[in-house]
Formats: structure tokens, C-alpha cells, sequence
């Protein structure tokens, strides 16, 4: 009785076992999309302007940069604002623009969007250095 009861403990272990192996996979992925579908795709800029770049140039660059959302329609949230933490591991990048999209399709519009183009004119005189990097937000 006890080495039946055993057996049937092992079997039952390993077929939940399995059934959870060959369903993660999908389960995963069935997340995943959902994940992108309730999140929102994030976009962030970070500028390092040419040493001798004057404050009125870089204001004009964050006014042209601010400018984008009124005629962008895609971009459903913004912010922008300068550096400043204390660890002195920036690499020089002193301007960071935040920008939030719905979908990939959005920002799909958004990257050769005329307006965005015309930002790249006015940004692009004044630029040593730019980092984008694009993430779906958590909320794990």
C-alpha cells in the first residue's frame, strides 16, 4: 500500500511536472504579449553636446525637443530634465528626454516623422554624443 501510494505520488509529481514544462513556454508567451499590451513603450533620449555649446543653443535644441509632442501625435507622454546625480558616471551626457508610445507602431511613425527630422537639423550642429535606449515599462 505504501509504495503504491508511493508510486502514485511520483507519477502524479512528474505529470505536473511536464504539464508545467510543455504549458510555461506558451504561458510565457501569452504574458509577454499581454505584458505589452497593458505597458507602454518607453523611449529615452540622453544628449552630450560639443564642449562650447552656448546655453542659448542648448535651450534651443530642448525647446525644439519639447515642441515635438504638440505635433506628434503618436507621443503620448514627455519629459525632459538635466543630470544631476552625484556618482560622476554620466559620460558627459547632461540631457535626458523621456518620451512614451502606445506600440511599436507608434514609434514606428514617430522616428521618420518630418517633424522629428526637422528637430534632427536643429539638434544635429550641436551634438557630441546621443544615447536611445527603448524598453515595455513593468510594473513587477
Amino acid at each position: 500500500m505504501k509504495s503504491t501510494y508511493l508510486a502514485s505520488a511520483l507519477i502524479f509529481g512528474l505529470l505536473s511536472l511536464t504539464l508545467t514544462s510543455f504549458g510555461g513556454e506558451e504561458t510565457s508567451l501569452k504574458s509577454e504579449i499581454i505584458m505589452q499590451q497593458d505597458s507602454l513603450l518607453r523611449h529615452v533620449v540622453l544628449f552630450k553636446f560639443k564642449a562650447g555649446t552656448s546655453e542659448k543653443d542648448i535651450t534651443k535644441v530642448r525647446e525644439a525637443f519639447s515642441a515635438l509632442p504638440s505635433k506628434i501625435p503618436q507621443i503620448v507622454s514627455y519629459e525632459w530634465g538635466t543630470n544631476n546625480s552625484p556618482e560622476g558616471l554620466d559620460k558627459g551626457f547632461t540631457h535626458v528626454f523621456f518620451l512614451t508610445f502606445k506600440s511599436e507602431e507608434d514609434r514606428a511613425i514617430y522616428l521618420p516623422h518630418p517633424d522629428h527630422k526637422a528637430f534632427g537639423d536643429v539638434l544635429g550642429p550641436h551634438l557630441d554624443d546621443v544615447l536611445v535606449v527603448d524598453y515595455w515599462s513593468k510594473d513587477e
